[in-house]
C-alpha cells in the first residue's frame, strides 16, 4: 500500500489535488485541496480506499490529519466521504475537544452529521483520541515505555501529566504503573 507521495501539483479542483510523482499523477482527495498551491513539490500522506469496483486515494498535508481521518471512518456508519468535510471545515484540536466533551451541536454542524450520527461519533471516539503535543511536551520517553508495556497511548495522557519528569526514567515508569493500577 502507499503510505505518502511526494511530488509537484499538477492542478487543483475542488474536492481533490492531482500530485504527478515521475510522470505519473494521482488523483488525490483531500480535505482542502486549497492548502496545496500549484507547481509546489510537496508531499501527501495517504490513506488507500479499496472496496469491490473502487480504488481511490485520500491526502493530508500532516500525519496528525491522516490519523485523525483513519479514527473517523472506523465509525459505525461513517465513511471517508462523511469525514472529509469533518476534517475540511473543523479544526483538529476542535473535533477531538468535541467529542471528548460529548458536543452534538459542533459534530451536527458537518455536512451530512445527524444526531444519531454524532451520538455513533462519541460513543466510538469519545477518550481515544489525544491532540498532538498534549502528550508529547510532558515526558515522550515515559510514553513510549508504557506503550511498549502494552498500555495505549490515548489512556496515558492524565498519568502522564502526574509524573514528575525530574526524575529518572525507571522511577517515572514505577510511579506510573502504580498510577495506572488505582486507576
Amino acid at each position: 500500500m502507499l503510505d505518502f507521495v511526494e511530488g509537484i501539483v499538477s492542478y487543483i479542483k475542488s474536492d481533490y489535488v492531482v500530485i504527478n510523482v515521475g510522470g505519473i499523477g494521482f488523483k488525490i482527495y483531500t480535505p482542502n485541496p486549497y492548502v496545496f498551491k500549484e507547481g509546489e513539490n510537496t508531499k501527501v500522506f495517504l490513506y488507500n480506499h479499496i472496496r469491490e469496483e473502487e480504488y481511490s486515494l485520500y491526502g493530508f498535508k500532516t500525519e496528525e490529519e491522516k490519523d485523525l481521518f483513519l479514527r473517523l471512518i472506523e465509525v459505525k456508519g461513517l465513511g471517508p466521504k462523511l469525514a472529509l468535510p469533518i476534517l475540511a471545515t473543523g479544526s483538529i484540536s476542535g473535533i477531538i475537544d468535541a467529542i471528548d466533551r460529548e458536543n452534538i451541536l459542533y459534530l451536527k454542524g458537518f455536512p451530512k452529521i445527524g444526531e444519531k450520527l454524532a451520538r455513533q461519533i462519541i460513543l466510538d471516539l469519545k477518550g481515544k483520541l489525544v491532540p498532538k503535543g498534549e502528550t508529547d511536551n510532558k515526558n515522550n520517553e515515559l510514553v513510549d515505555a508504557l506503550v511498549s508495556l502494552g498500555y495505549k497511548k490515548q489512556d496515558l495522557k492524565s498519568v502522564v501529566k502526574e509524573v514528575d519528569d525530574s526524575l529518572p526514567i525507571e522511577i517515572q515508569i514505577k510511579e506510573a504503573l502504580k498510577l495506572m493500577l488505582n486507576r
